[in-house]
């Protein structure tokens, strides 16, 4: 039987579990070493095997959309910091100092590539030029992200250097292998379609591992005695206002450029979304180990969030278009009939 679709995930659920994990087991002393070198290697892997995975064919079929392209990047990197500064002052005292440090990194990230282009599709949309969109999101986040961070994220959380010894890092740990994986396409490639279940696992155990490394060495720092349960309801209203936003400004911008209709959809779950793939590798490569649970813990509530609400909206508007497809047939069939009735008589 499907799981109802405003209930979370199994994935969402794991994350869970590894917090509490976490939170009463925290991994630590000689044991985080190994772990930490454990966790690279995932998180290496990971974008490896993405890089394996994403077809240039369907990158050179959604190219063509530039101005589809660059309304998602906007929205992406430009609207989404511009809200979590602008909307600061109001938001900020619902929640920590901490907490608001990782809305704003939320902010500066790329947008998701396999939820965005599983609603598209669901929502009957433009399903190459969200593949492209998407990943091309990604990639450009793995500079945009840590320039924005060091603009807006003003916190004593990050680590120290410049932007640029940041972007370096994560070129070394995140675009290398990726790169790796690309030029290894032609190789593996029909391997790793054949295998797709696998880059599934790759994927979220590397997330659920960089998650519990996080929390281990934010628990053993005191993260929970510093997040009251007040900050946590406050958390949840904060990323329900940033996403309201964000559909609200996509659904608008869209209709007001002359998109079509599956370009708007493609504009409006690739733009209003974050990447909880992508966002927590980065955090580990940009912020303190001490401070990387609570930079993450509003990320993984907003990919909870998300998923939820758009879930619902791409089975609206896909089950409204394919009424919209089945009316327009019977139309058709009606009007042939008619015609073949009145050929019928006029032969009489």
């Amino acid at each position: 039987m499907a799981r109802p679709k405003y209930l979370p995930d199994n994935f969402t659920l794991s994350l869970i579990a590894t917090v509490m994990v976490a939170s009463f087991l925290p991994v630590r002393g000689a044991a985080a070493t190994p772990f930490n070198w454990l966790t690279n290697f995932a998180v290496g892997l990971l974008f490896f095997l993405h890089g394996a995975k994403l077809s240039r064919e369907a990158i050179i079929a959604g190219a063509t959309h530039w101005r589809l392209h660059l309304v998602v990047l906007a929205s992406t990197f430009i609207v989404f910091p511009v809200f979590g500064v602008v909307l600061k002052p109001v938001l900020s005292p619902l929640v920590t100092p901490a907490l608001y440090a990782g809305v704003l990194f939320l902010c500066t990230l790329p947008s998701t590539v396999q939820s965005s282009i599983a609603f598209t599709s669901i929502a009957r949309g433009n399903v190459p030029a969200a593949v492209c969109s998407a990943s091309a999101s990604s990639l450009i986040g793995i500079f945009v992200t840590p320039a924005l961070v060091s603009l807006i994220v003003t916190n004593q959380s990050a680590r120290g250097g410049s932007a640029w010894h940041t972007v370096w890092n994560i070129v070394l740990q995140l675009l290398v292998p990726f790169i790796a994986g690309q030029l290894l396409r032609p190789v593996i490639g029909r391997w790793i379609g054949r295998n797709i279940g696998m880059l599934k696992f790759v994927d979220q155990g590397s997330i659920l591992l960089v998650v519990y490394g996080a929390f281990s060495e934010a628990v053993n720092e005191g993260l929970w005695h510093h997040i009251p349960l007040s900050a946590l309801g406050g958390l949840f209203v904060v990323n329900a206002v940033l996403l309201a936003l964000a559909l609200g400004t996509t659904i608008f911008a869209s209709r007001k450029l002359g998109f079509s209709r599956t370009d708007q959809i493609t504009i409006i779950f690739c733009g209003s979304k974050k990447s909880l793939a992508a966002g927590v590798p980065m955090a580990k490569v940009i912020f303190a180990s001490n401070a990387i649970g609570a930079i993450v813990l509003p990320l993984m509530l907003f990919h909870q969030i998300q998923l939820m609400v758009c879930a619902a909206l791409a089975q609206r508007w896909g089950a409204r278009d394919m009424g919209r497809e089945r009316d327009a047939q019977a139309g058709d069939e009606s009007r042939a009939g008619s015609s073949e009735r009145s050929q019928a008589v006029a032969r009489r």
